[in-house]
């Protein structure tokens, strides 16, 4: 392996492979970098699927106000004046209402479901968080220990230190994270 103008090219064979990474750039700077990616995935997917339940709640919303507003027309007759018709349309409404209704019972229950989903995901991703938290503060210590030992010369080229997970969540989502 050997560094060419800020690449890295791997000698494999007779055959240089060169690799797009620069050559300042560690596995872990790409790991994390990935892995800030996915958790803003993450976070837009929960986004859109709070918004669809949002606009499927209005939906819900509308169109059982437009429906009550047409069975207020019909109890507002007298029953000796309503025709067998407006009876059986009362009727129906009535059942119409009452399946929107259900429906969105429905709905709410399944974003009661989501948010106890999303709250242990959160939970399992803290953990996950505190352990590399942990294990970047460990090598930050070691980091700085070794460089407490180098000489002034060596000093000046410093070795990158990995960030650490709360670094990473602040960057990845800002303080409006769920985690934080």
């Amino acid at each position: 392996m050997s560094i060419n103008n800020g690449q890295i090219i791997i000698l494999y064979g007779d055959t240089d492979i060169i690799s797009m990474a620069d050559s300042t750039i560690t596995v872990d700077d790409i790991e994390d970098e990935l892995f800030k990616i996915e958790r803003i995935r993450d976070i837009l997917v929960r986004r859109e699927s709070e918004l669809r339940y949002m606009m499927d709640d209005i939906q819900l919303c509308k169109e059982i106000t437009r429906l009550k507003k047409d069975l207020q027309k019909l109890v507002s007759i007298p029953d000796k004046d309503k025709s067998n018709e407006d009876k059986q349309k009362e009727e129906e409404l009535l059942q119409q209402i009452h399946k929107l209704v259900e429906t969105r019972d429905f709905l709410v229950d399944d974003v009661e479901f989501e948010r106890l989903r999303e709250r242990e995901e959160d939970k399992e991703m803290a953990d996950f968080l505190q352990a590399k938290l942990s294990k970047a503060s460990s090598k930050k210590t070691n980091a700085i220990k070794e460089r407490k030992m180098t000489s002034r010369a060596q000093q000046t080229s410093a070795p990158f230190v990995a960030k650490t997970g709360l670094t990473l969540l602040k960057e990845c989502c800002g303080f409006t994270c769920s985690i934080m």
